[in-house]
């Protein structure tokens, strides 16, 4: 029985570490997003925050990325919340996929116009209901969205580079 258990827990080693390596990819590629957005100056005064809701995981790993680093003259900052609810004052507002995109997508959108915020997701569908650049993971492979018109909505403009990494583009 024993044997049973162990083995079970040796398959599911592999599924455990894809996991972590997920969530380490989208940390790094949040930190390297906000390289590629051409944003408004208002966004560039005090700390640079990005706001993680409900995804203890990536707010750690980004905190790990990020510790003791700047974007231009400003410090990097990472807050968890967990409710929409509860964002504010953030550049960058990441929303994990526990989080419900269509029936909070007004409350995301009003506390992103509040400051210009960049919207990251890692929902399918999530452009639809404003996110700018969402995860998703096609034929095995962590890839990214973009949505211009959301992006833009929000004061942002992504850089021909990032398009150029997209999986994918909306107009």
């Amino acid at each position: 029985m024993k044997k049973h258990y162990l083995l079970l827990l040796l398959l599911m080693l592999p599924m455990f570490s894809m996991v972590a390596q997920e969530a380490k990819f989208k940390a790094v590629f949040t930190l390297n997003f906000i390289r590629y957005i051409g944003w408004p100056e208002s966004s560039l005064q005090g700390d640079f925050v990005i706001g993680v809701v409900r995804d203890r995981e990536i707010a750690d790993w980004i905190r790990s990325q990020s510790e003791g680093k700047k974007f231009g003259f400003q410090d990097v900052v990472v807050r968890e919340y967990r409710s929409i609810d509860e964002v504010e004052g953030c550049q960058v507002i990441y929303v994990s996929s526990s989080i419900n995109l269509r029936s909070n997508s007004e409350a995301l959108i009003n506390k992103a116009r509040q400051k210009n915020s960049l919207i990251i997701t890692d929902s399918e569908g999530a452009t639809n209901h404003g996110s700018a650049i969402n995860f998703v993971v096609r034929d095995g492979t962590l890839r990214f969205e973009l949505h211009k018109a959301n992006a833009a909505r929000m004061g942002l403009q992504f850089s021909s580079r990032l398009e150029g990494m997209a999986a994918a583009i909306n107009l």
